[in-house]
């Protein structure tokens, strides 16, 4: 007989999303059961941010092959406790290490398991995307959920592939020893400000990585060890490992959406503004709401749906101000639009602020000239935020604040940042926008001038 359960949240799936909800939901004071069929901290911790970032520091520092794979494990060790089965049960939350999927539009069956919720929340995550490519199957390939664990360091490893994983991945093992060839079918890193881009791209072909864009993959062949792969336009490109790094799918094969009355997409599931599912008692939040696929995004989530699930206020997810980095060297991060996409919305109206890092005194001190911010304006307020340079990621972070607020450039004018620091960077940008009204404004220096003539 199945033990029935009955609580107020259900939350299918332990990644950053469904742990933040489950943590927050069940500390003000609702009961809730958690699920999860895989591993506690979901792709994130296991083989997502986590292992990527220590295995790029291990890499920047200058450590072997094997050091590097003990500190990744070292690093996801430690952090492991923050998201385990002990913790949450200790917060109060019921966990049970089971699939869940649903059986009617309020049940959910998690093994010997039948939970009945006021609400639900999938939280799955999704899984790396395996391309139909002729001859794949057949050939020893990685995923960011293997690579990981690779024991022997490649010779030469290719990567299909050239948007952040790929290109984060391609530095890391370069710098590991690693002969690298990253294949990409459009544009390398396509999807940010090609300018920025660039000198992301300029920086890893530098360090001696191939990077090979327009060269669509039509079949893989070989054996580990000797593995090729052909571009549509008959290049061909030989390695001894492969790497698969072409996108994401949401991972909701599992969950029986039909019984639920919940309907699916083709990135994932069907969510509203309050990301409610077809299905009213259902959230879906994170990669397998088929939005940005970040860990930031599925925590900001899980605050969206709290609002609503715990509290009954109306709350709305938006997607403006949403801030996302490649950890290369250099960094590349964006906020809102690009300058093209900028132009496109905009037209006219559209602003460009810009400042080049070799004005930065602290960046000369230190000799980490080569970066760029871009800010795109509209009316004095910033509509999106291009920077590529070191602290990139970290430099981001003010500008999710200012959109986040819908503050305008001339609070960010008024900053004050201690000197010499990169952080100045963002001052001068808003600075940039604002001196040519000041310096070149004619008006401006009538009335200097005639203030000067009646000032005692």
């Amino acid at each position: 007989m199945a033990e029935r359960i009955k609580v107020d949240v259900c939350v299918i799936g332990a990644g950053s999303g469904g742990l933040s909800v489950a943590a927050g939901a069940v500390q003000m004071g609702a009961s809730v059961v958690l699920l999860e069929g895989h591993k506690m901290g979901g792709d994130c911790l296991n083989y997502g941010c986590v292992p990527s970032k220590a295995l790029l520091h291990a890499a920047n520092v200058g450590m072997g092959w094997d050091d590097a794979h003990a500190h990744v494990r070292d690093t996801i060790a430690t952090i492991e406790p923050h998201d385990s089965v002990e913790r949450f049960e200790g917060l109060g939350v019921r966990v049970i290490t089971e699939y869940g999927r649903f059986i009617s539009p309020t049940e959910v069956q998690a093994g010997d398991h039948i939970i009945t919720a006021r609400r639900f929340v999938i939280a799955t995550g999704s899984s790396p995307l395996v391309p139909p490519i002729p001859g794949l199957d057949n050939v020893p390939h990685l995923t960011n959920e293997t690579l990981f664990e690779l024991k022997e360091q490649p010779t030469h490893l290719l990567i299909i592939g050239g948007g952040p994983i790929g290109m984060e991945m391609a530095q890391a093992h370069r710098r590991l020893g690693c002969d690298v060839t990253v294949i990409e079918g459009a544009k390398a890193l396509g999807k940010d400000d090609p300018e920025l881009a660039g000198q992301v791209l300029d920086a890893l072909r530098g360090e001696g990585i191939a990077i090979e864009e327009d060269a669509m993959a039509v079949e893989v062949r070989g054996k580990l060890g000797a593995i090729e792969v052909e571009a549509k336009d008959g290049r061909i490109f030989k390695g001894s490992h492969l790497l698969v790094a072409v996108g994401r799918k949401a991972n909701t094969d599992k969950l029986n959406l039909k019984a639920a009355g919940i309907e699916p997409t083709r990135t994932g599931i069907k969510v509203d503004g309050s990301l409610r599912t077809t299905n009213r008692k259902v959230y879906a939040i994170g990669d397998v709401a088929g939005g940005l696929q970040f860990t930031h995004v599925a925590g900001y989530h899980a605050g969206v749906i709290i609002r609503s699930m715990l509290f009954g206020l109306p709350s709305k997810q938006r997607s403006d101000h949403i801030p996302w980095a490649t950890y290369t060297s250099p960094e590349l991060a964006q906020i809102g639009l690009t300058e093209a996409e900028a132009r496109e919305t905009h037209g006219d109206k559209m602003e460009v602020a810009r400042f080049d890092f070799a004005g930065n005194d602290r960046a000369i001190a230190t000799r980490q000239t080569n970066g760029l911010i871009k800010v795109m304006i509209v009316k004095g307020r910033p509509v999106g935020v291009s920077i590529v340079g070191p602290g990139a990621g970290e430099m981001i972070t003010l500008w999710a604040l200012v959109m986040a607020n819908n503050l305008k450039l001339s609070q960010i004018a008024a900053m004050v940042a201690p000197y010499p620091t990169m952080a100045e960077v963002s001052k001068r940008a808003a600075g940039a926008y604002f001196s040519p009204r000041l310096f070149d404004n004619p008006w401006v220096k009538r009335i200097v001038g005639l203030v000067q003539r009646v000032l005692p």
